[in-house]
Parts: C-alpha cells; sequence; structure tokens
C-alpha cells in the first residue's frame, strides 16, 4: 500500500500545468495542514503502513518548516511511518534553502524530485518558471549536503521553439550534476492551461518528439542509466518505488485537494477546492469527494496502458488468445520482445507506439 498527500500551493502558475493548484494569496496554511492530518484520521485506517509516501503539488517546498513539521506530526497520529522505504518530496529551485532541505532530511525524507525543466534560461522564461540554471545546480547541491539520499531532475522536451541542441544541452547538464534518477517529458498541450489558450491541441511536431526521445534515451542510457519507464531513467536500485506502484497497478490512498486514490476496486476523488476542503476537515468532517467502481475491464484497459509503459512489460495474464497474432506481428516488426516467462516488453521504437499499441490490444 502507498500515500500520496497534495499540497496544492505554488508561487506563480506555469502555463502548461494541469494539475489542481493555485497561488498561495492568503491561504490559512496551518489550517491546511491540519485539515491533511484531520482527513487522513477520517478516511485512511488506524495504523495505516504505507511502503512509500509522494508529496507532490503544487510545490511542497513552499511549506514552512513549521508547517510541514505540524503536517507530518498530524499525519504520525495515524500512519505507521516505520515501514517506508521510500518518501518522496517534489520541490522546485528557488523555493527552499539548506535549512529545508535540512529539515527534510531529519524527517526521513529519502528522495527528492527537483522540477528543472530545462537548463536552458529563455525555455525557462517560457514556461513561467522562476529559477536559474544556476538554482538547479545550486539545490543539487544543498540536497546533497543535506544528506539526502536521492535526487530526482525533471525535464520536459518539445517546448514552444525547443531545438535539438537545446535539449542536448540540457540532458548533458542534467547528467553533469550526477543525480540517481532523470524523468524527461514529452510537453503535451493539455486543455485548462495557458499553452493551450496559445498552441492549441495539436502544436506538437510528431518528427521533433520522436527526436528528443530518442535523444534523451541515447544520452541517458549512455550515461548508465536504466530507462526503466517511458519517460524515466535510473541508477541502479534508484528507480520511484511510489511511481513504479502506480504503473503496477497497486492501491493507495490520496489526501488533500484534487487528490485522487484507488482502493479495492474503488477509486475516489477529493474536492478541488483547497478553502471548501480545509473548512469540511475544521468542522470535523470528510470534503466533498467523487468515486466510481472500476470493473475487472476498466481495470485491464489501465493496466494495458501502464504496464506496457514499464521494462517490466506486459504480464502473460493480461494477454488473451486472440492477441496471439498481434504479439507475432509486434515482434516481427520489431516493436517488442517475448520474454522466456511470456512477458510482452516494447522495444525503444514500440515506446513510441506504446499508447496506440494498447488500443490494439483492447480490441
Amino acid at each position: 500500500m502507498h500515500l500520496y498527500v497534495h499540497i496544492p500551493f505554488c508561487l506563480r502558475i506555469c502555463p502548461y500545468c494541469a494539475f489542481y493548484k493555485h497561488m498561495l494569496g492568503r491561504s490559512d496554511l496551518e489550517g491546511f495542514v491540519r485539515a491533511v492530518a484531520q482527513e487522513a484520521k477520517l478516511r485512511l485506517p488506524q495504523g495505516y503502513a504505507p511502503q512509500t509516501i509522494y508529496f507532490g503539488g503544487g510545490t511542497p517546498s513552499l511549506l514552512s518548516p513549521k508547517h510541514l513539521d505540524i503536517l507530518v506530526e498530524g499525519l504520525k497520529e495515524t500512519v505507521d511511518f516505520s515501514h517506508v522505504k521510500e518518501w518522496s518530496f517534489e520541490s522546485n529551485p528557488a523555493t527552499f534553502t539548506a535549512a529545508k532541505a535540512e529539515q527534510w532530511a531529519r524527517l526521513g525524507i529519502t528522495r527528492v524530485s527537483l522540477g528543472a525543466q530545462s537548463f536552458e534560461p529563455e525555455l525557462l522564461k517560457t514556461l513561467g518558471r522562476t529559477h536559474t540554471p544556476q538554482q538547479i545546480e545550486q539545490s543539487v547541491a544543498m540536497l546533497r549536503t543535506a544528506g539526502i539520499p536521492q535526487v530526482n531532475i525533471d525535464l520536459m522536451f518539445s517546448l514552444p521553439g525547443q531545438t535539438l541542441n537545446q535539449w542536448r544541452h540540457t540532458l548533458e547538464c542534467a547528467v553533469s550534476q550526477s543525480p540517481d534518477h532523470i524523468s524527461t517529458y514529452n510537453l503535451t498541450y493539455e486543455e485548462d492551461t495557458a499553452f493551450f489558450e496559445a498552441f492549441g491541441a495539436d502544436a506538437n511536431d510528431e518528427d521533433t518528439d520522436v527526436a528528443m526521445f530518442t535523444m534523451a534515451d541515447e544520452i541517458l542510457t549512455g550515461a548508465g542509466y536504466r530507462h526503466y519507464e517511458i519517460s524515466n531513467f535510473a541508477r541502479d536500485g534508484k528507480i520511484s518505488h511510489h511511481n513504479l506502484a502506480c504503473w503496477r497497478g497497486e492501491d493507495y490512498y490520496g489526501l488533500g485537494p484534487g487528490a485522487y486514490g484507488t482502493i479495492c476496486g474503488t477509486r475516489y476523488r477529493n474536492t478541488e477546492d483547497t478553502a471548501a476542503y480545509t473548512a469540511a476537515l475544521k468542522a470535523g468532517r470528510m470534503p466533498e469527494f467523487t468515486q466510481e467502481t472500476i470493473t475487472p475491464a476498466d481495470r485491464r484497459t489501465e493496466l494495458l496502458g501502464l504496464r506496457l509503459r514499464t521494462d517490466e512489460g506486459l504480464p502473460p495474464e493480461l494477454l488473451r488468445e486472440q492477441d496471439a497474432g498481434l504479439v507475432d506481428m509486434l515482434q516481427q516488426e520489431g516493436l517488442a520482445t517475448l520474454t522466456a516467462d511470456g512477458r510482452l516488453l516494447l522495444t525503444l521504437q514500440g515506446r513510441l507506439l506504446a499508447d496506440e499499441i494498447a488500443v490494439q490490444l483492447l480490441a
């Protein structure tokens, strides 16, 4: 089992981000963190012992040491932290200090994911980021000095106006920081974002996407990183266990406004209204949330899309007899291989077509 905690606050709203988030404004931060702890009491079984914890956002690193302490102490009234193997914490450069990084290490956070996105100053401006390339390097150094065991760097490609040389430079700069993990995300233009309004849904150029995806694989695997999921690369033993659990379709609880959770075939989603969320829990009641039952057909559909993304591949129990012809064709075309235990693994070329292949396996 796993735990996700959503912190929706941001210094500014990035034009590409479709997650539930908002600027700090006059938010009642102490009321918010106490509300999350209260949700844990109402939603989680007492003594819940997750294997992984993930604080995402938004920007969790905006929480002050005081508010983070209140949140963690409150969670520990319900959650047993003694079995946690990985505790991830999202942060952005320029939103934390050495003192904050030291606090994270003292609390037991084992993995910090740094939202760098690019090492090109002009592209950082395009993305609405407030940090510089130099601050990325300083942030990595602070995390290392504080004793954070694992550091991840998030990068984005196929940005407006981005060239292949710029992408190569960003990848090489990231590698030079020797992070344990690097994530490389192909920018998509999501509805309800400024980028969607400015560029439209069809702004991606397929040839550029392919070239940049292939370049990331070449440079990062050449630097010793395992390409264990379409967008993720890790040094030996440094994969993101929380994210891998999601790609395997394992259950997890989500806390916070806008958070999702999936437990025993039921998926829920909390209200995307931080003030209403906080007020409800302050009054001792659950916030509004929606839920749905995941049917066996729905689950297979989801697992096809998720498992095909990883280098573990698709387990044989998700393949049907009528899929044999398609599996043969994928192997003949160099898009997949079949392991001795019957797992369907996509090749690098196959990963470029993962969504299309998943759709064919649903037919």
